[in-house]
């Protein structure tokens, strides 16, 4: 019972943590004015068009999201999924305290992009996700065999061509830049786990290593 209550400890402290990254990834990419994928990037992309406050957004793209994913992934994915989005959410809500970063547009960009990626990844790791795209692309790949990365891009594209009502060409084109060094960071995870996996084939992998490896 204690080594389970120290696992749960360690996973919701990885979970925070992937936030936090996460959390500075979206500021950065705030601060270029572009966006990136999945439900983070629309709200994003909403909140430049509306003038909304992001964290707002964030939460109300995800509710019918979470609702589904109550229904259908279980208790446990959707109430660290809930912890996941409240967190993020609360974290970018304090940036303005923050000074500026000052770095030129393109690095914004692929900081702002490989810092999601990581904070995602985290997340995965540990059973959790921030709604959106990654829980539908989940549900999908596990009922019908779908391949989670073009449910995912799909979603994607959606997202920048929204962001065209809000950003420049050349701003959708940066984002487009930034959401595939954020695919990439995404893809070498999912490659690190699946070449550990195939290494060692009697193991059976952890429920947080597995919940959302593919999500």
């Amino acid at each position: 019972m204690n080594h389970i209550m120290h696992q749960r400890r360690r996973e919701w402290l990885l979970i925070a943590l992937g936030c936090i990254v996460t959390a500075i990834g979206v500021s950065l990419l705030k601060e270029a004015r572009i966006v990136t994928g999945g439900s983070a990037g629309l709200a994003l992309s909403l909140s430049y068009l509306f003038h909304m406050k992001f964290p707002v957004l964030f939460i109300l793209i995800n509710l019918p999201f979470l609702l589904f994913a109550w229904v259908k992934m279980g208790r446990s994915f959707t109430l660290r999924t809930i912890g996941a989005i409240g967190l993020l959410s609360g974290l970018t809500a304090l940036e303005g305290l923050l000074p500026e970063y000052g770095m030129p547009l393109m690095v914004e960009a692929v900081a702002g992009g490989a810092l999601v990626g990581i904070g995602i990844c985290i997340l995965f790791k540990n059973g959790a996700s921030f709604g959106g795209s990654t829980v539908l692309a989940r549900y999908l790949q596990l009922k019908y065999g779908r391949d989670p990365g073009k449910t995912g891009f799909a979603f994607d594209l959606a997202v920048i061509a929204t962001s065209l009502s809000a950003i420049s060409l050349g701003g959708a084109l940066i984002s487009a830049l930034s959401l595939a060094i954020t695919g990439t960071v995404i893809s070498l995870y999912k490659g690190r786990l699946d070449a550990s996996r195939r290494q060692a084939p009697g193991q059976t992998a952890s429920p947080s290593a597995t919940t959302m490896a593919a999500g």
